[in-house]
């Protein structure tokens, strides 16, 4: 029994989620999880992903979770940053350029690949509207990247998104700036940062 009421506990200290990961590295088998589902006390959300019943199911979270190379980037990065009011119908994620994107591609995410030195420029941690951290690129670092030919972002979002990064208090143009140059987008962000600085 205590395996289960611990397997609960974790959950509930994990905002309702709990993966097979956490609970084998807890030191209980899989068994446990089987049993706490026969009994209708957590739900199956995806592979290796559990939810208490009265929890919303975070598909972003969980989608990561299945990718952990995956990083949220383009639309869903704005999404995620408050940039945009527009809730992604398909989610955006990066990986490194050796990937392969057969499962993320079944799964309706839009893909992008890039070399690893630009794949771990700005990396951070956001909440999604579930309440759970997922690893995304930074606001600079996404703006950068709606700003490239290949990126396909309606123009609309983008300029609703430099938008409102020039009202934000916390905006750092120098980072900004730096990452422009790294991505060779620096022409058409001055462009923008004209009209709106």
């Amino acid at each position: 029994m205590r395996a289960t009421e611990e397997i609960i506990k974790m959950a509930k200290g994990n905002n309702g989620t709990v993966t097979t990961a956490m609970v084998v590295a807890a030191g209980f088998s899989r068994g446990n999880i089987k049993y706490l589902v026969d009994k209708g006390m957590i739900e199956k959300s995806s592979r290796g992903i559990y939810i208490l019943p009265e929890v919303w199911d975070d598909e972003i979270f969980n989608l990561q979770n299945r990718f952990k190379r995956g990083v949220y980037s383009h639309e869903t990065a704005l999404f995620l940053w408050d940039l945009t009011d527009r809730t992604p119908n398909k989610y955006h994620m990066t990986f490194p350029m050796n990937y392969n994107l057969t499962n993320p591609k079944k799964e309706n995410i839009r893909c992008v690949q890039c070399k690893k030195e630009i794949y771990d420029l700005g990396i951070e941690e956001v909440t999604t509207p579930g309440g759970n951290v997922v690893r995304a690129y930074s606001v600079e670092r996404t703006l950068c990247d709606i700003l490239k030919p290949h990126s396909r972002v309606d123009i609309q979002v983008v300029t609703e998104a430099f938008k409102r990064y020039a009202a934000n208090s916390d905006k750092n143009i120098p980072v900004l700036s730096e990452l422009a140059k790294l991505l060779k987008v620096e022409i058409k962000l001055r462009s923008y940062l004209e009209v709106l600085l």
